[in-house]
């Protein structure tokens, strides 16, 4: 069965019951209390940082968790403030709530009465303790020069350190960070990229050490991700816009079930719902109610220049994968039957409810720039069907005389060379979708949504995450018609196409301009670092600045700016592809 909207309110409720709403001075607030208060015996600390997100121009959210350190169950006084400079002199919010065990001791204000456009401050006591002071800015309403985003994904925390996340607290003038899924691995010792970890000291804990399965299983991994300095120091710096991708469950996800949701492991669907429990409880994200229809899927405006909506393809609406497996018979591959299930038009990625809500924003929006902020690839991957096999099967194919052989041949055929033989065209011409787990396996809704952005003549920018790598693409309707473009993060720690490649570093540049020449609408790819994006918008061009760590497997590290890269799209019918940024 579906993921209804009965168990989203339930998570999303269970959530809710740590919001309170701020809406002015309520109470003051000191360094310290008296003796008589209760919470001085108590023994408390903020050791995961603060947090704010879900910004709208009057309001947003901020986020704490207390740790106690005595053992007591019992719950907890948290006060708050809100001011206009970092000393706090300008108090404009403060009041206090209680949290506890239930909702694992996190709190979540939501700070209303706010002025649009401007830079607030604030921090949380409870007993003798004081947080960090976080940073955080509300949505402009008009007269918007320029909107900048920090995009990230896939943050794995066994698998390297958290580099990525400290440079992009240091970028300036950023009005969110948008973090596109993957905040947390479920995985146990053992698993998926957690062989570097012992060496790094990134073991996971003895009693969170094994594959993710109940509530306090997933409450545990976001307690250890949020002791990282440098995760703390992004949240500090500048509000979050965040969606789930798979991992915050298990990977793989759709709907009902998931790749790695085996049998022993219990129900699917309980374990869903406590991973995402967990999820609201550790995320400054908004929880819907009943009377808000929107769920994890949202929009954000950004004046007259931007209007960004977070899509959740993940696990409202999404059908199962397709798997190619599946399609090999005696006779060899079944294209026709292929072709036919990968584009049938009752295969959703989205569901019908959230693609409605989708057009509908974009139809009534007069930004100048409509951003889709969600978690796959959405560009028209094809590759040579042997090149697929050959990344399929690395140890069983020469890989490096593949790609030599069939760009060879990409160039000849480019260049419409008359001695080119049946075969070798075929070699070229016969394509299959790189990755079925991304819009290539849900085909007619991405279709749907290319068409709306060229019917309203909107221009459309894709932000995506999932793979790992850096990529850009520019978008095209089947009757190739452009569209708009997309831009993709590379991941903070968790390894990329290099770790399938099968190539040494040497080859890593001409394995990343082979394939960007061999899929058409291919234009940029970063295949073995890790990094993030900024992209910045103005009336003028949409911008995407690729920046990239030199290791994540060492605490020193630099920026290896040799390898950055930039791009720039236009607004109008006339402009929407890309071109390497002046």
């Amino acid at each position: 069965m579906a993921f209804t909207r009965r168990e989203f309110l339930r998570v999303s409720a269970l959530a809710l019951g740590s919001v309170v709403v701020s809406t002015g001075l309520q109470g003051c607030f000191s360094s310290s209390s008296s003796s008589s208060d209760p919470e001085v015996e108590r023994s408390l600390a903020f050791d995961h940082g603060v947090a704010s997100g879900d910004p709208l121009a009057d309001r947003i959210m901020v986020w704490t968790r207390v740790s106690p350190k005595d053992g007591s169950t019992a719950d907890i006084e948290v006060s708050w403030e809100v001011a206009s400079d970092a000393a706090f002199t300008d108090l404009l919010h403060s009041g206090s709530a209680s949290t506890g065990e239930a909702r694992d001791f996190t709190l979540k204000v939501d700070v209303q009465n706010l002025t649009p456009g401007q830079s607030y401050y604030y921090r949380f006591k409870a007993g003798s303790a004081v947080s960090p002071a976080g940073k955080m800015k509300t949505l402009p309403s008009s007269g918007v020069a320029q909107v900048r985003f920090a995009v990230l994904s896939c943050s794995n925390f066994p698998a390297g350190y958290f580099h990525v996340y400290a440079q992009a607290a240091q970028e300036s003038e950023l009005d969110a960070v948008l973090h596109l899924g993957d905040y947390i691995y479920e995985y146990g010792t053992g698993g998926y990229a957690t062989e570097d970890a012992a060496a790094l000291g990134r073991s996971l804990p003895a009693d969170n050490a094994g594959e993710l399965l109940s509530l306090n299983d997933y409450r545990k991994r976001y307690a250890l991700y949020r002791t990282d300095a440098d995760l703390q120091a992004l949240h500090a710096a500048a509000p979050f816009i965040a969606v789930w991708d798979d991992h915050e469950v298990t990977n793989d996800t759709w709907m009902n079930g998931a790749e790695n949701h085996n049998e022993g492991e219990g129900d699917f669907n309980e374990r869903k719902l406590a991973a995402l429990q967990a999820y609201f409880e550790w995320l400054p994200v908004r929880p819907a109610s009943e009377d808000d229809e929107l769920t994890i899927y949202r929009s954000f405006d950004f004046g007259d220049l931007v209007s960004l909506h977070m899509l959740d393809t993940r696990i409202i609406g999404r059908d199962e994968q397709l798997n190619y497996a599946d399609y090999y018979t005696a006779n060899g591959f079944d294209a026709a039957r292929f072709t036919a299930d990968v584009s049938a038009t009752d295969r959703s990625l989205l569901g019908q409810t959230q693609m409605d809500w989708l057009q509908s924003q974009i139809a009534v929006s007069s930004a100048t720039w409509q951003v889709l902020g969600q978690q796959v690839l959405m560009g028209r991957m094809l590759l040579p069907a042997e090149m697929l096999t050959a990344l399929s099967n690395p140890a069983g194919a020469d890989l490096g005389s593949t790609l030599t052989e069939l760009v060879t041949l990409k160039l000849r055929v480019q260049a419409g060379d008359p001695s080119l033989t049946t075969e070798d065209i075929a070699r070229i011409q016969t394509v299959i979708p790189y990755n079925l787990d991304a819009w290539d396996g849900y085909a007619y809704e991405r279709e749907v949504i290319f068409g709306l952005a060229r019917s309203l003549d909107k221009n459309l920018v894709v932000l995506a995450g999932d793979t790992h790598n850096a990529w850009a693409n520019n978008l095209k309707t089947l009757a190739g018609d452009s569209v708009g473009v997309e831009f993709a993060t590379a991941g903070v720690t968790s390894p990329g196409l290099e770790s399938y490649l099968g190539l040494p570093a040497e080859a890593m540049t001409q394995a990343e301009q082979a394939i960007t020449l061999l899929v058409d609408e291919l234009q940029y790819l970063n295949a073995n670092q890790r990094g993030y994006m900024l992209v910045t918008f103005t009336p003028d061009e949409a911008r995407a600045d690729w920046r990239y760590v030199s290791t994540v497997k060492a605490r020193d590290y630099v920026m290896d700016s040799a390898r950055g890269r930039s791009m720039t799209t236009l607004p109008g019918s006339t402009n929407r592809m890309l071109a390497p940024a002046a």
